[in-house]
């Protein structure tokens, strides 16, 4: 959902070297196949595995905290596993949870790339399988070319209403600063072979557009969804565009406009030439707690909490009771700005 690495090598050595389900072969898995239908109710003590990329992130904690309190509240045995940006630790995990007969898997995965195996190995282990935040498919790297029946069911967010209301944000300050459109720029800041983050931002554009009603050029970045990252891509962008007067940031999540702001502070634009609308809040309140102007006009908050509490429900759910996996089960948002994110319960450390 947020920070990713490229696909690495040896991701699809992996692929290459299990032999296992690509778009090629036969006998394709659906979403809800994947280890879903073929899971019996558990009569005794349920166990979890939730395995994370980025564990030590923000969001990915309160996510963590938030399967915590529900697993706890429900009575089953939960185990979270930070699995860093190694999709090859996510196989090896994976397989060491069905080893230590996890009832159901949860994940998070660095690299989409690693889907079909996770999948696999699910589906043959006759375990139920869920991901939270970001897609997999079960027949192929790319979610975005996947079939939607081929996509494992998803907990998290609506990237298209999340990048809406980004959208929409950003246009009611461009509209408040009553910026010449010609003297601005929109930048999309966003790693590009990551398919929520694609929804989010084309979201945003549209919500944008629609909003201002008058044509304001964009210009795409390319990022690796880190600030430091996206702050080198957004510099140089700057530096090729040094007749731009106002910039308008929006990206996949903090990190993206943290990095855009930071980088047109640096290129010496001010504060009030800057609207940066963030998507996660948990890096915009870091902007706002000093007190001191900022380009980060806005925030959208996304709670980890929630989609962990509620990716553990819908496991619990399915092996309790067998209730069918929904395709994909979405957590409430809540715009927040300096005077609001403290009231709204962000999360700031």
């Amino acid at each position: 959902m947020f920070r990713t690495t490229s696909r690495t090598v040896a991701a699809t050595g992996l692929l290459l070297a299990l032999g296992l389900t690509t778009a090629c072969s036969t006998g394709q898995q659906s979403g809800s196949g994947s280890g879903g239908d073929q899971v019996a109710p558990v009569s005794g003590k349920i166990s979890i595995t939730y395995l994370q990329k980025q564990g030590d992130q923000e969001y990915f904690v309160g996510e963590a905290a938030g399967a915590k309190a529900k697993a706890a509240e429900l009575g089953v045995d939960l185990k979270v596993v930070n699995l860093g940006n190694d999709a090859n630790k996510t196989v090896s995990e994976v397989q060491s949870a069905i080893a230590q007969k996890s009832n159901g898997l949860i994940i998070v995965v660095p690299d989409p790339a690693v889907g079909p195996q996770v999948a696999q190995a699910a589906k043959d282990a006759k375990v139920a399988l869920l991901t939270s935040d970001d897609q997999i498919c079960t027949n192929g790297p790319d979610p975005s070319a996947c079939a939607k029946e081929n996509l494992v069911p998803r907990i998290g967010f609506s990237g298209q209403q999340m990048g809406g209301e980004v959208g929409k944000r950003a246009a009611e300050e461009f509209k408040k600063a009553g910026w010449n459109p010609a003297e601005t720029r929109t930048v999309s800041a966003w790693k590009q072979d990551v398919t929520v983050c694609g929804d989010r931002v084309k979201a945003a554009k549209e919500a944008f557009a629609a909003g201002v009603g008058v044509e304001v050029k964009n210009i795409d970045v390319a990022t690796d969804n880190t600030p430091t990252g996206a702050q080198d891509r957004i510099a140089a962008t700057v530096t090729a565009n040094a007749g731009v007067k106002h910039w308008v940031v929006w990206g996949c999540n903090d990190e993206n406009v943290q990095g855009g702001v930071t980088a047109l502070e640096n290129a010496g634009i001010g504060a009030d030439n800057v609207i940066g609308v963030g998507l996660g809040a948990y890096l915009a309140c870091k902007d706002w707690s000093g007190g001191k102007p900022s380009g980060m006009k806005a925030a959208l908050f996304i709670n980890g909490k929630d989609v962990g509490a509620l990716a553990v429900q819908t496991m619990v759910d399915k092996l309790k009771n067998g209730k069918d996996f929904p395709k994909e089960a979405f957590a409430p948002t809540t715009m927040v700005d300096p005077t609001t994110w403290k009231s709204a319960g962000v999360s700031c450390s």
